[in-house]
């Protein structure tokens, strides 16, 4: 059945799905025969058209509108991919999902809400918390993703839950986990499949109550900080598009990655076509058999921009604040406002560059100033914001906040060498959190050639009698089945995404430089489900030929998915990535960054901000320093003779 569609407000063919767009998704599924009584809408994003169509379009012109739909039957498990045509009102493309081969839709809130009750009906969960002095309906029941471990289990919409007790409203559930029980849970036939009570750990007593009776702590006497524009911000914003210093970019939001930029150029001349998180994970490192199949992936298994937090002036974002609100789809198909779910603001940032001369006396310095674009997300027990910086020297930087609980156990002693105590008897599992940035690079056009490039030290010799020289190595990345490469800070190692077609007024080709932080991949054994289901996490950089269907670093349905998915599914069609005379081609870099988390005692009762990323930096792409235009600060602080 086909709908009349209602006009779409969409002026460019990347505009964000809005609420009517959505609804009209909505009904054309529910016309289609697609949505039962007992479905649910998991997912609805735009689909994005290919990057070819992107660049051809011109203002004006037709805007074929197109939206992804995933659907769940909760009455029998079954999920289906929908491509649904907003410009025609009707469904291109049904697929059914295989559960077993290719994993689950994501978890659902309904699905959560629902554990705490299935649980409270059975025996054995009850007879655990009784056996500990413990009444259910005071045990905090947290359904976490399952992963994919036992043949049992394989095609069924499975959690596994911990238990934490929470003494009244106030108290805070995670300092008091119920540890050494397990409860498996089958969430589409709403039974609980089994029970594991492995030991009996002493359930941690202290609150974690921010006060000072709770937690003694010293007062910081502080002077408010008042961030002030007379003249209000540098930045505009027109229709989702941001121009700021010589940059422009759209702003772009999905319920599973979050914030993403589009078409990101500096004075004209494109350098990321998108840029997005396309996956993050966070293995744990407890093999107890209560916790060795703790591994999330915040994205794939819990689209986690739904939790995207309102943001508030002055808590959130300092100064000329500009909002995004994001509006999403709930599970029922309507849409939802999530408001002030982006920020934009500016900030100073120290001295940009600065020289007093000896031989001519100039005296000049300038300060550095970033534009930043923000969102923060809640899962759990942690809170994770993004933020990507512009720069006025070219530089573009993300950077990953992480905060929030840290996860807590019983702490078992020093034979558990897996945790640290943070609190009495409480523990917190060793972990990590990796992200995969995906890059969809356009460094001055969409022929990209990426080198990898080393500093080298050479030898004593003839021509180094003293043996102070080094030098560098650039190596072409040629291959996909040759771009799988590991970061090694001994030598410096960065990467440089080049256009051969494009040089500078030296003669070098024009390019960007990706900078890694050098910090730990997965840590699993290459043996585990993790590391299988995970393998993004392996390598610090992987280059992919473009293809609008490769979307996620570890798959399209992450969720109890088997494993070898996504990037090492990608690669395997080892396409060129240069062609023999060294031109280029359409890449995307994937990049692998992130914490691994020992935790401290710092970290209770809540966790100070702890930061990863990278950073992209011109090499060549200018003549010159191009922050030589910024302006000599005019505040009364700042003398100039």
């Amino acid at each position: 059945m086909t709908l009349t569609a209602p006009p779409t407000t969409a002026t460019h063919p990347l505009s964000r799905l809005s609420a009517e767009e959505i609804t009209a998704a909505r009904d054309v599924v529910v016309a289609a025969g697609l949505h039962k009584e007992s479905s649910k809408f998991v997912y609805v994003g735009l689909e994005e058209p290919h990057k070819r169509d992107v660049l051809a379009w011109s203002p004006g012109q037709p805007v074929e509108r197109r939206a992804r739909v995933l659907l769940l039957d909760r009455a029998t498990g079954q999920g289906r991919d929908v491509t649904v045509s907003l410009t025609a009102g009707s469904v291109v493309r049904d697929v059914e999902i295989n559960g077993v081969a290719d994993g689950q839709v994501p978890i659902l809130d309904a699905e959560f809400e629902a554990i705490e009750p299935i649980l409270a009906a059975d025996e054995r969960w009850v007879a655990a918390m009784a056996k500990r002095g413990l009444d259910v309906a005071n045990v905090r029941a947290v359904p976490l993703s399952a992963g994919s471990y036992f043949p049992d289990e394989f095609g069924d919409r499975v959690v596994r839950v911990l238990g934490f007790h929470q003494a009244d409203e106030s108290d805070l559930p995670w300092a008091h986990p119920v540890d050494g029980v397990v409860a498996y849970v089958d969430i589409t036939r709403g039974v609980t499949t089994a029970v594991h009570d492995h030991f009996d750990l002493p359930v941690p007593a202290e609150r974690a109550d921010l006060d000072q009776a709770t937690h003694p702590h010293p007062v910081r006497d502080l002077k408010p900080i008042e961030i002030t524009q007379p003249e209000g911000p540098s930045f505009t914003v027109d229709d989702d598009v941001v121009r700021w210093a010589g940059w422009e970019f759209r702003v772009g939001f999905d319920v599973r990655e979050g914030l993403t930029l589009h078409q990101l150029s500096i004075d004209g001349r494109s350098v990321v076509y998108r840029a997005s998180i396309s996956e993050m994970v966070v293995p744990y490192a407890d093999p107890s058999p209560v916790r060795f199949w703790q591994n999330y992936f915040d994205t794939g298994e819990y689209l986690f921009a739904r939790y995207t937090n309102s943001l508030e002036l002055g808590c959130d974002c300092l100064g000329e604040i500009h909002y995004f609100d994001a509006t999403i789809a709930d599970e029922d198909g309507a849409p939802r406002v999530l408001r002030n779910a982006i920020c934009l603001h500016e900030e100073d940032y120290g001295v940009g560059w600065k020289h007093t001369d000896l031989f001519n006396g100039m005296v000049e310095t300038r300060r550095s100033r970033r534009l930043v674009i923000s969102f923060f997300t809640t899962i759990g027990n942690y809170d994770y914001g993004f933020y990507w910086y512009l720069y006025t020297d070219g530089t573009i930087q993300l950077e990953s906040k992480a905060t929030g609980i840290v996860f807590t156990s019983s702490y078992r002693g020093e034979e558990h060498p897996y945790a640290t105590e943070i609190a009495p008897g409480l523990g917190a599992p060793f972990h990590q959190h990796l992200f995969s940035a995906r890059l969809d690079m356009a460094v001055d056009g969409e022929r990209n050639a990426v080198h990898e490039v080393d500093a080298v030290r050479v030898p004593v010799s003839d021509t180094n009698p003293y043996g102070n020289a080094f030098t560098r190595r650039s190596t072409p990345i040629t291959r996909e089945s040759e771009a799988a490469r590991v970061a090694d800070g001994t030598v410096g190692r960065v990467w440089h995404v080049l256009n051969p077609e494009r040089t500078n007024r030296l003669g070098q080709p024009v390019g960007y430089a990706l900078h890694p932080e050098n910090l730990p991949l997965m840590l699993a054994d290459e043996s585990s489900s993790i590391h299988q289901r995970a393998t993004f996490g392996t390598k610090s950089l992987w280059v992919t030929q473009y293809d609008p269907a490769e979307r996620y670093a570890a798959g399209d349905f992450v969720n109890q998915h088997p494993g070898a998915a996504g990037l090492p599914a990608f690669v395997q069609a080892d396409r060129p990535l240069s062609g023999p005379d060294g031109q280029g081609a359409d890449v995307v870099l994937w990049h692998t960054f992130g914490l691994t988390h020992f935790p401290r005692p710092e970290d209770w009762p809540v966790m100070p901000t702890d930061y990863a990323g990278f950073t992209l930096k011109p090499v060549g792409f200018f003549d010159r320093n191009p922050a030589l235009g910024v302006p000599r600060s005019t505040s009364s602080h700042c003398a100039h003779e």
